[in-house]
């Protein structure tokens, strides 16, 4: 492996691995998250995730695509294919894997609690995959500062994740420790992203700002398609909406100290 996988892949891991093992110890202090409270922090890490998307994905693919293709055209055009693949690509494993959404649930009433669980578990993944990816993605480019400023992004947003999915396991009666643990596993698919996407990012520079984009695309369909709806279903969206706004500043401010 090349200094720029191995980077990835351990960004991803304290991103993902750490920030959500972080997340969840939440649980050991609080017993229940309140329906505001929980959309609140969801909000803040949807904002985050936002903002990584574009100033630490989509901006170097696009400098990255102009180089390449020396058009400004023809690289927005290149990036663009990639934000679509990613997009679809999410949004086809949505469609032919079983899950549930990240706080409605199943709407089978019929289902066992342990299907309901693995389900959960299994749209947890879906979820945190992308964003191993990007991380990796961001380190495979020249500018490891973008890569370290959406790192340090992912893992603030991880905090609030980590603990949404340990007090819905507590919910169902799981004791305090098995639903740290379960929800810190959660957490490891990213740096499983983080490989593949730092070693499909190492093998030619021209396939870099077409990962990007697609990193990028599978983060902004996560936001649109699970995220936000789901934070405005119970009667907290203009709180939603302005705790997102904040989680994008805060990823504004870390781009611009860190990047």
């Amino acid at each position: 492996m090349n200094q720029a996988i191995w980077a990835g892949l351990l960004a991803s891991f304290v991103a993902g691995g750490i920030g959500t093992a972080a997340g969840a110890s939440g649980v050991f202090v609080f017993r229940q998250l309140s329906a505001r409270m929980e959309d609140a922090l969801l909000s803040v890490a949807a904002g985050i995730m936002l903002a990584a998307t574009f100033f630490s994905l989509l901006l170097p693919a696009l400098e990255h695509a102009e180089a390449l293709t020396h058009s400004t055209f023809a690289g927005v055009l290149l990036v663009s294919s990639g934000i679509l693949l990613g997009a679809i690509g999410l949004w086809l494993l949505h469609q032919h894997l079983p899950h549930e959404h990240f706080i409605m649930g199943n709407d089978n009433e019929m289902a066992s609690k342990m299907r309901k669980i693995w389900l959960f578990i299994m749209a947890i993944t879906l979820h945190n995959f992308p964003e191993g990816m990007a991380v990796g993605v961001a380190f495979a480019g020249s500018n490891s500062a973008n890569g370290i400023s959406l790192a340090t992004g992912i893992g603030l947003q991880n905090l609030p994740e980590g603990l949404a999915v340990a007090a819905s396991l507590l919910a169902i009666n799981y004791s305090r420790f098995n639903a740290f643990v379960i929800a810190a596993l959660t957490g490891l698919v990213e740096p499983v992203g983080g490989l593949i996407g730092a070693s499909l990012g190492s093998v030619s520079v021209a396939m870099l700002p077409c990962m990007l984009g697609l990193a990028a695309g599978a983060m902004l369909f996560v936001i649109s398609h699970e995220i936000i709806p789901e934070t405005h279903r119970r009667g907290y969206e203009h709180l939603a909406t302005f705790s997102l706004i904040a989680g994008f500043i805060i990823m504004m401010l870390l781009d611009a100290t860190l990047g």
